[in-house]
This record gives C-alpha cells, sequence and structure tokens, in this order.
C-alpha cells in the first residue's frame, strides 16, 4: 500500500484498544486484525497524550452521526470518502435497504479484501468498493458504481483531511455537493490550524513528514470554511463536549474564544442550495 494508506492500520489499532476495554465505546471485531504489526508500531510511534481517546471519541461520533442521518433523512446510499480500514459495514446496524460505497486506494481495498476473506458478512445489505484516486476525477466511477446523485446520501469523511492541501479539500467538497441531492448530509473530522502549528507537537508531526503524511491543513474556524466550500455546518464540536462528549476525553475543552489552542473539531453538515 501507499505511504497514506498505512494511515489507516493506524487508525485500527486505536480502534482495536478501545474495542478490548470493559467499558468500550464501541466494539470492532475486525481491528486488530486489520492494523496487524503495523498498526501497533505506528501507533506508539505516533504517540500523544490525546491520540487513542479521540480516535475512540471520533469512531463513536461518526458511528452516531451516520446512523442518525440514514434514519432521520432516509437516506439509503452511504459513501466512506476514504475508507481505511474503516469496518462500519460490517458492524454497524444499517437499514435494511441500505447501500454502503466504500472509496478509496486500489491498492488498499486489495489489502482490505483479501483480511477480510473470512469475516462474516457485513451487516449492510450491499457493500461496494470503489477503487479510485480521491486527487483526481472520481465521481464517473462512482455513478458507474451504481450511485444515484438524485437521492440523499450520508458522506463519512474521516481522517483525511490532515494529510490534503487546501485546494484539494476544496476540490473534494465541491464534488460532494454537486454530488448531494436534498437531504444529503456530510460528517467529518477537521484539525484546527494551531494544530499543525504547535511546537509541542513537533516530535508526532515530524514522524509524520518522514513517513511520507505530513498534516497539511487545519482551520481554527470550521465551520467558516465548510460554509466558504457551499457546506452549511449543522455542528461542529470539539471531543469531550455535546455531541462528542461520551465520558472518554480526559481534558478539559478549551472554549474556542481562547486563540492558538490546538483542537480537533468533530462535524455535521448540509450542501448549500
Amino acid at each position: 500500500m501507499e505511504a497514506v494508506s498505512y494511515t489507516a492500520q493506524w487508525t485500527a489499532a486505536a480502534r482495536a484498544l478501545e474495542s478490548e476495554r470493559p467499558d468500550n465505546l464501541f466494539r470492532d471485531p475486525y481491528a486488530r486484525m486489520l492494523a496487524g504489526e503495523t498498526g501497533f508500531t505506528l501507533l506508539e510511534r505516533y504517540a500523544g497524550a490525546g491520540t487513542v481517546p479521540f480516535l475512540a471519541v471520533r469512531t463513536k461520533y461518526l458511528d452516531e452521526a451516520a446512523l442518525a442521518a440514514v434514519s432521520a433523512r432516509s437516506a439509503r446510499q452511504v459513501v466512506f470518502v476514504a475508507a481505511g480500514m474503516d469496518t462500519r459495514a460490517w458492524r454497524l446496524a444499517w437499514p435494511a435497504d441500505t447501500v454502503v460505497y466504500e472509496l478509496d486506494r486500489p491498492a488498499l481495498l486489495d489489502a482490505k479484501r483479501h483480511l477480510l476473506d473470512d469475516a462474516p458478512a457485513p451487516s449492510v445489505s450491499v457493500r461496494r468498493a470503489v477503487a479510485v484516486d480521491l486527487a483526481g476525477n472520481w465521481s464517473g466511477d462512482l455513478i458507474e458504481a451504481g450511485f444515484n446523485p438524485d437521492e440523499p446520501t450520508v458522506w463519512v469523511m474521516e481522517g483525511l483531511l490532515f494529510f490534503l492541501s487546501e485546494e484539494a479539500i476544496r476540490r473534494l467538497l465541491k464534488t460532494l455537493r454537486v454530488l448531494s441531492a436534498d437531504g444529503s448530509v456530510l460528517v467529518g473530522d477537521m484539525a484546527s490550524r494551531a494544530s499543525i502549528t504547535n511546537p509541542l507537537a513537533r516530535g508526532f508531526l515530524a514522524a509524520l513528514r518522514e513517513d511520507g503524511v505530513p498534516w497539511q491543513f487545519g482551520s481554527d474556524e470550521p465551520e467558516e470554511f465548510l460554509r466558504s466550500c457551499e457546506w452549511e455546518p449543522v455542528e461542529a464540536v470539539q471531543p469531550g463536549e455535546g455531541s462528542a462528549a461520551f465520558d472518554r476525553w480526559p481534558y478539559q475543552v478549551v472554549p474556542r474564544s481562547v486563540p492558538r489552542v490546538p483542537r480537533s473539531f468533530l462535524f455535521m453538515a448540509e450542501p448549500v442550495r
């Protein structure tokens, strides 16, 4: 797999640790297998005080947000943008007629398919893996796989925006908006600008650069950034507050009014019409 794809195994390792807690927020029975030795090595290499709890909170938030959006909006198309080693198609209780699309690089999807060959069938009735380069023109591939842009869609974009340039993010979000019918929703996460300039994170950020996966983007005003990309925020919360509390985040949530604080945001947005 390409270097950027190995970060998916890092995330899977964190999900495995959370799943094995007696008070887990979720249970991903496939995470340890998908993480492999590489995932746990990277988890140790990129270790930070908040890494594992953040990934646990992020997973739980997006689990709940995606399921709630499918139910509330009668959306039966779910698209995981840069799906990585995500297993929501297997482990979440989707409505019977839901179709899940997983977009990612061909090598990653092939590796995931081989690793899950002996796993039970996905819980979702239809799962379609679509091999694409998200930096290119991929919408035709998704439509060819059966996606209907005239039907509402739940887009899930997890752990992706850190690694893209602002230009690439704007292009990607525009493509998602064009493909989004009324009733669609986008859920995802975003770092603050301070997170990628924080002196205390130099070791972590340097390790990512050395491994060919540098963090490139962050915004201290996620709502404004989403609006500028023609997505209207429903919410943007930090781990530990509001709908992203879950009694797992070990730190005090610093008010947004305090500047230059490294933050992570979990968001839900609707396409601007």
